[in-house]
């Protein structure tokens, strides 16, 4: 299973020293997504990382970055949104509903299917796709190695989507949730528990 891990939505002080030590220890996808920022702040953010990570890094807004920075492609966060015209790289996309996945994958190179359990980092984003409706899917073929996981996912439950036959999974509360950005500096917890989500996904 591939593990992406999806930025804070919001800037902080010690974030590049946090996403250079996660890519030191094995981070190879890496979800840039910070919506409603201004595209400078995400400028900063990529110039105070290594180039030799931006082969693994995905942005969610502000696609000119990809080319300017050489990333490893561009999200969309919805099946509805089209790519800049002319654009020739890595596509993914955010699908709500299991009926998007199907067309979504052609279209792609793997997509996010939200919301498989309760989101950990945003409170209003409830669950909203039931086990039977996920088995079904499963069994039809729809959920597969370019269909990733995404709401919820944390160390307890990566077990569950590799049951289900998704490729991989999306973690964001999980993992931040362990470093207050306010008023934490050490960061060692988080790294640790990175190490163990890298050790679940195989």
């Amino acid at each position: 299973m591939r593990l992406v891990i999806m930025t804070q939505p919001t800037f902080f002080v010690e974030e590049d020293k946090i996403l250079t030590t996660l890519f030191e220890a094995g981070m190879d996808s890496l979800h840039l997504y910070k919506p409603g920022a201004e595209p400078v702040y995400s400028e900063r953010l990529l110039t105070l990382l290594s180039e030799d990570y931006y082969g693994r890094i995905v942005v969610h807004d502000h696609f000119y970055l990809k080319e300017e920075f050489r990333l490893k492609g561009i999200h969309l966060n919805n099946c509805q949104m089209e790519p800049p015209i002319g654009y020739r790289g890595n596509i993914s996309r955010t699908c709500h509903t299991i009926g998007e996945v199907r067309e979504a994958k052609k279209r792609s190179n793997y997509v996010f299917l939200k919301t498989v359990f309760d989101s950990q980092s945003n409170p209003d984003d409830k669950a909203s796709l039931t086990t039977d409706s996920l088995e079904e899917a499963a069994s039809n073929g729809l959920i597969d190695k370019k269909v990733f996981a995404m709401g919820g996912m944390n160390l307890d439950n990566i077990s569950v989507a590799r049951n289900l036959g998704f490729g991989g999974v999306v973690i964001c509360g999980d993992l931040w949730n362990r470093f207050n950005i306010h008023s934490e500096l050490d960061y060692k917890s988080l790294i640790t528990h990175f190490e163990k989500l890298r050790k679940a996904v195989g």
